[in-house]
């Protein structure tokens, strides 16, 4: 077989690389640190707020899927919504998405510094974000099959660890423990599965939401799938189910084994947690792996912003220089460029070090929204653009589920006013859909 052009991505990822990219991109800091804010939030019925979320990111990826499956390129919603509707919807797309996962690598990086603290407390902060920084934009330089094979096995230890921890905890609950603080009775004996209410289960799906971002990395991964049509449905269908028993078992396990108003953001709640416990060796095994999490899902972020460039560079919606691609057919400038803007974060680590995640996360959490939020109307354009034809891979119940969620993320946005930690990112959020308005009608591009 011939090899590829010098200007086209090389297709080598395989549906397991596909399936493990898109775990490697949702199960990190959303799940291992992130938690213990939601958690404040719900008490116990944290269980619950993840299945809503995880219903409604279904639903979304399968409305992502259908695209993908049927037009495997790369940029995935960026080039959907630029073909389906039109060069701004395309341009506010691929750079919020882009803007998203530059925020996701920040709030990943951020947190870095805290699990090396456990081991090494008087070592900075900035200089463990500055270490993996480096480390895992050299890895993406390298060809994609590289990066697919990292990722796997990065993403597969995680993995691989929660499902240890929830078996852990499962024999821990069953057979009982000798600690006064754990048992099935952390579940109402502290006000209750829902403390603050249903009012407090709303504001939890803020937090929760932030943690499902990285689901929609399956999209831009077609475009160097080797086989687009059969792994996008397969790594859909199987992605969304695994991430809930990881995410819903975990935190069941987390909630049952210490009571919720004692979980702080001092650290993993996990590794905190089995500290607390006395189980030999579990706490520095958990640390690891939740810095393994925290690398893997910057690993992903980098991955999709140097395809999202390219997209957005082949739309004419990003500099061209954003085309040009290494021997190993890898967008080198798109990567290098990412790498640059994420470098800020080590200077936030250096100047805030305890506050940088929950800022981060806020904003990244908005624009997260707003990607979700344009694949669900681009995909009510892209049926209307396929009227009659026998799609592969069609989201179930269209359009109702498109107008459901529509109404669930507006919603998720408006309940961040109520929280002082994400206030500032919800009124943001227009001012950066003006700020690519503003951008797009500089270039004298038509709406």
């Amino acid at each position: 077989m011939s090899p590829p052009p010098p200007e086209a991505l090389s297709r080598s990822l395989k549906n397991r690389h596909i399936q493990m990219i898109a775990l490697g991109g949702a199960i990190g800091t959303g799940l291992f640190y992130g938690s213990a804010a939601s958690i404040r939030l719900v008490g116990p019925g944290i269980i619950l707020s993840y299945l809503i979320g995880g219903l409604v990111i279904y639903l979304i990826m399968r409305m992502l899927g259908e695209m993908s499956t049927e037009e495997p390129v790369a940029g995935a919603f960026s080039y959907f919504a630029y073909r389906h509707w039109g060069g701004f919807a395309g341009f506010l797309s691929g750079w919020n998405y882009w803007l998203l996962y530059v925020l996701v690598s920040m709030a990943e990086l951020s947190v870095v510094g805290i699990y090396v603290s456990y081991w090494l407390p008087d070592f900075p902060s900035w200089a463990s974000a500055l270490i993996v920084l480096v480390a895992v934009t050299a890895l993406n330089l390298l060809n994609v099959r590289s990066y697919g094979e990292s990722e796997f096995w990065l993403a597969f230890i995680k993995i691989a660890a929660i499902i240890g921890m929830i078996l852990l905890g499962v024999v821990l609950i069953i057979g009982g423990i000798d600690h006064k603080a754990a048992g099935l009775s952390n579940l109402w004996a502290h006000g209750g599965f829902l403390p603050n209410g249903v009012h407090g289960l709303l504001l939890s799906l803020v937090v929760v939401m932030f943690s499902f971002g990285g689901t929609e990395l399956i999209g831009i991964t077609a475009g160097e799938a080797d086989d687009p049509r059969r792994s996008i449905p397969r790594a859909t269908n199987q992605v969304i189910w695994r991430i809930l028993i990881f995410y819903v078992g975990a935190l069941a396990v987390l909630v049952i084994l210490y009571p919720w108003n004692e979980i702080g953001m001092q650290g993993s709640p996990f590794v905190l947690i089995f500290s607390r416990l006395g189980i030999p060796a579990a706490p520095d095994i958990l640390n690891l792996v939740v810095l393994s999490a925290a690398i893997s899902v910057y690993n992903s972020g980098m991955y999709s912003n140097g395809r999202m460039l390219y997209s957005l560079a082949e739309q004419g919606n990003a500099p061209r220089m954003f085309l040009r691609l290494s021997s190993h057919h890898v967008p080198w400038v798109g990567i290098l460029f990412s790498c640059a803007c994420t470098l800020a974060i080590v200077v936030i680590n250096f100047l805030v070090p305890k506050g940088a995640f929950m800022q981060v996360m806020a904003v990244a959490t908005a624009a997260a929204a707003l990607t979700w939020l344009m694949i669900v109307l681009v995909h009510l354009k892209f049926r209307r653009a396929h009227v009659g034809k026998q799609l592969l891979f069609p989201s179930p119940w269209h359009p109702w589920t498109n107008y459901l969620c529509v109404a669930f993320l507006l919603g998720v946005v408006a309940l961040m006013t109520q929280l002082d930690d994400t206030r500032l990112a919800a009124y943001v959020l227009p001012v950066w859909v003006g700020v690519l308005f503003a951008g797009y009608r500089l270039r004298g591009a038509p709406i």
